[in-house]
């Protein structure tokens, strides 16, 4: 198996501390290690040659610091940020061309994923489906609560069985929901958050390409040569290849009957907004989660960073957020800290 982790994304729901000079993938938000290390950490069952890290060229010198042990080929630069389906078509061509018939999973650098035993554990159960079945396999989670920021899947019925887990057929993706569909969702049970941790052969993936994006097909191609090396006309053409999600590109128009569903219990989280973070890393209702020089009088439920060699200083504030950062403070609600995105808008 090879593992492509997309560390591309510019993490604009976490400002200040994400940046487009180093964003989320490239933070310590939950530990004492960024959330690429992490990734990559995770994958530990695999070679450092079996690990591709596709990004945004101005990062490459964050990764090398990052990831000493990843072979330098192995580290795919998006020429232009394109969306999902160009990346992942990218790599996926990459791979098909260096080792035939191989295959890999998508994996993205700024989830969280607490269960690195099942994450393994399904990530090889997903991989002997590819294999004896040439199915595309996605491996996804129990919805916890009406999410309205999640896209899910719909289960199929149930069409195997392997090592005393049920095998799903997909239904349907939904896109992300209303909080009242989303609380529909929750109550019928047969919803699942949608990961975007994707299992399948190289190859098999491409065939959907040529099927339903032939003009990036045939510009891939000519990007990568029959051996896998990058191609000059690349930096040219990946700019004129359609922006897209892999999701509506290429999954949302497949026949369900081909795609398996296996469900995990990952502990996983896209750790898209501060609320996020204080989740995973407060024990009550009412922990403080601090960081650098903070002084706390009263407060509840509060995320508090200092990382600008400053003390910040609270008192009576209760689900309250502060970020201060070399690039800007953020003062703000805890619930309403998934609009942080909206101050890059």
């Amino acid at each position: 198996m090879k593992a492509v982790i997309l560390a591309g994304g510019g993490g604009t729901r976490l400002w200040p501390l994400s940046t487009p000079e180093r964003p989320k993938q490239f933070q310590k938000l939950v530990s004492d290690k960024t959330m690429l290390e992490e990734t990559v950490e995770r994958l530990d069952f695999l070679q450092p040659e079996d690990i591709y890290i596709a990004i945004n060229e101005k990062h490459l010198g964050i990764v090398r610091e990052l990831c000493p042990n990843i072979p330098g080929k192995n580290i795919i630069i998006e020429p232009a940020l394109r969306d999902t389906a160009p990346c992942i078509g990218f790599a996926s061509t990459i791979i098909a061309k260096r080792h035939p018939g191989e295959v890999m999973a998508i994996i993205y650098a700024d989830h969280l994923i607490k269960n690195k035993a099942e994450f393994q554990a399904k990530l090889k159960l997903a991989e002997k489906l590819a294999q004896a079945k040439d199915t595309l396999n996605i491996i996804e989670v129990e919805a916890t609560e009406p999410n309205i920021n999640y896209g899910y899947v719909k289960l199929g019925p149930v069409v195997e069985k392997i090592d005393n887990t049920e095998i799903y057929q997909l239904d349907c993706f939904k896109e992300k929901p209303n909080l009242e569909t989303a609380k529909k969702f929750l109550e019928d049970g047969n919803y699942l958050w949608n990961t975007g941790l994707y299992v399948w052969k190289a190859d098999t993936i491409l065939q959907y390409y040529q099927k339903f994006q032939p003009e990036t097909y045939e510009k891939l191609q000519k990007m990568v040569s029959s051996t896998g090396e990058i191609s000059e006309e690349t930096q040219t053409l990946y700019g004129t290849l359609e922006k897209n999600s892999l999701d509506y590109a290429i999954m949302e128009k497949l026949d369900p009957s081909i795609v398996r569903i296996i469900k995990a219990d990952l502990g996983w989280s896209d750790i898209g907004s501060f609320k996020a973070i204080w989740e995973e890393l407060a024990k009550t209702k009412e922990e403080n989660i601090t960081r650098g020089d903070t002084k706390l009088i009263g407060c509840s439920g509060c995320l508090i960073y200092s990382d600008n060699n400053e003390r910040v200083a609270g008192i009576s504030l209760t689900d309250t957020v502060i970020i201060d950062s070399p690039n800007g403070l953020l003062v703000c609600n805890k619930e309403d800290s998934k609009r942080v995105k909206d101050l890059n808008q």
